[in-house]
């Protein structure tokens, strides 16, 4: 629909609207309508092969999910989630029990940890504008590391985030990308993520005394200072462990705008993150002149001036994307549904752009069933947890299709960089829900489709190609199950 026929048909809508119609004048409204409505239509344009419109409905694939006996079934209680956990961070090198942590460290130790994220690339990074990086910038970044000033024993402290803020590289929020990148959406020190209410040991200060270098429960990188609350390890502990408790399970979740206390106003709270519930009889009726009746009352953490942590009530409204008092069972009908929530959300490297990648995604999805995974897909490809199906290099093709055809709801697949959660099977077909750059598969005139998805996306998994003679099967090396 053309916009002139469009205004000349709004504005004979509004001029029917002003006076009593007759029925020949009811009969062209209705002809307007539906002019109109045909022009606004949202048709389903998609180059992503073998994906049609409803296989963007989680109740497509709930349904098929729900045709196997276990579909609606608890695959993991509460008891072995916990224990599927402490068997995680006891056997797995890039996850920590930040509570077992000790009063301090050998500086050499502090050194080692720095030195595990904090290095000078081997390959040309570029800014934003194109200029190389010179040795003379790099030496400028080791500088900020300020290694020289770690002292023989480092005593650690503990923090909670208090907003969501990046895990970088090095102690800066400068840019840098890969020589040659088409695009400016991988900033090579963008690492990771933390949530508010995270816990992080801090290890080291930033030459600038901005920067705390710092270790969460599985990553280690820098954060700046301003988004800390530094306090005792067993108040920050105790507070995580709250038994009355509420988990975010939506995408993102804010806290109540509050005119009164900036800190705890509109905070983003991102899929998985965990709350103490509190509401004290003084606060009962009015929280910052607010009646909170219809809201959850939470405790959150916040940073005052000098650093240190003070914990403060704030509201989220009883409407929201939340569970009280548990983690969301553990169910194939859950996994589609946590991860549906978020469809088409774009893809975030380490978490940029407000966003995740698709580590990022599924760490989320089954953090809010209790789960906890290491943050890179290496790690998460490498590690022990659920069960693990592992291929050789040499292993044929057609047995990776055998299980992958086989393979669950929620089955993590790993190829090197990457990782897909397994939605459901269609048509002999295992479809993957991930958090995805690129497309590409064998189009119709034999040649290589080169596509753009850069978000979380639902594709087949059989038709996807690295390369005419590759598919992305062939680079497959492990299919997780997590039961």
């Amino acid at each position: 629909m053309s916009r002139s026929l469009l205004t000349t048909a709004l504005a004979a809508m509004v001029a029917l609207a002003a006076c009593s119609p007759s029925d020949e004048q009811k009969t062209d409204a209705r002809e307007v309508h539906d002019a109109v409505m045909e022009g606004l239509a949202d048709p389903f344009v998609s180059d992503v092969i073998g994906v049609e419109e409803k296989h963007l409905s989680q109740d497509f694939w709930t349904a098929a999910a729900g045709a196997d006996k276990s579909a609606s079934g608890v695959l993991l209680s509460a008891a072995e989630i916990d224990a599927m956990n402490g068997e995680s961070v006891a056997g797995d090198p890039t996850m920590f029990d930040l509570a077992s942590f000790p009063e301090s460290l050998s500086g050499e130790e502090v050194k080692a940890r720095l030195r595990s994220i904090s290095n000078v690339p081997s390959y040309p990074r570029i800014y934003m504008n194109g200029r190389t990086l010179t040795e003379a910038d790099f030496a400028a970044y080791e500088a900020t590391l300020a290694e020289d000033q770690i002292a023989d024993e480092v005593p650690l402290r503990f923090a909670l985030a208090v907003r969501r803020t990046p895990m970088r590289t090095y102690p800066t929020m400068d840019r840098i990308f890969s020589e040659g990148a088409s695009n400016f959406d991988i900033d090579r020190f963008q690492e990771s993520t933390l949530f508010p209410a995270d816990v992080v040991v801090i290890l080291h200060e930033s030459a600038d005394g901005q920067w705390y270098l710092v270790q969460s429960h599985n990553y280690i990188a820098w954060v700046q200072k301003r988004d800390l609350a530094i306090g005792p390890k067993e108040a920050i502990l105790d507070y995580k462990a709250a038994e009355n408790f509420l988990v975010v399970t939506g995408a993102k979740v804010f806290t109540v705008y509050n005119p009164e206390m900036s800190a705890v106003s509109e905070v983003q709270l991102d899929m998985g993150v965990r709350l103490p519930l509190d509401r004290p009889a003084e606060l009962a009726h009015n929280l910052y002149g607010q009646n909170p009746y219809l809201s959850h009352m939470v405790v959150l953490p916040t940073r005052l001036d000098d650093g240190s942590l003070e914990f403060r009530h704030a509201l989220i409204q009883r409407n929201q994307d939340v569970r009280i008092g548990s983690y969301l069972p553990y169910t194939e009908e859950n996994i589609i549904r946590q991860a549906f929530k978020f469809l088409g959300e774009r893809y975030g490297w380490g978490h940029s752009y407000n966003g995740r990648d698709c580590t990022g995604f599924v760490s989320e999805v089954y953090r809010s069933m209790g789960i906890i995974l290491p943050r890179n897909s290496g790690d998460q490809g490498k590690s022990t947890i659920g069960i693990n199906s592992r291929f050789e290099k040499d292993t044929p093709r057609e047995d990776k299709h055998k299980l992958l055809r086989a393979a669950n709801v929620g089955d993590l697949v790993y190829i090197p960089g990457h990782v897909m959660m397994i939605l459901g099977q269609y048509e002999g077909n295992p479809y993957v829900i991930h958090d995805v750059t690129g497309l590409n598969y064998l189009g119709e005139n034999g040649e290589i489709y080169k596509g753009t998805l850069n978000g979380v996306s639902i594709t087949p998994l059989l038709t996807l190609q690295s390369s005419l003679e590759r598919t992305y099967v062939d680079a497959v090396y492990n299919v997780k199950s997590i039961r």
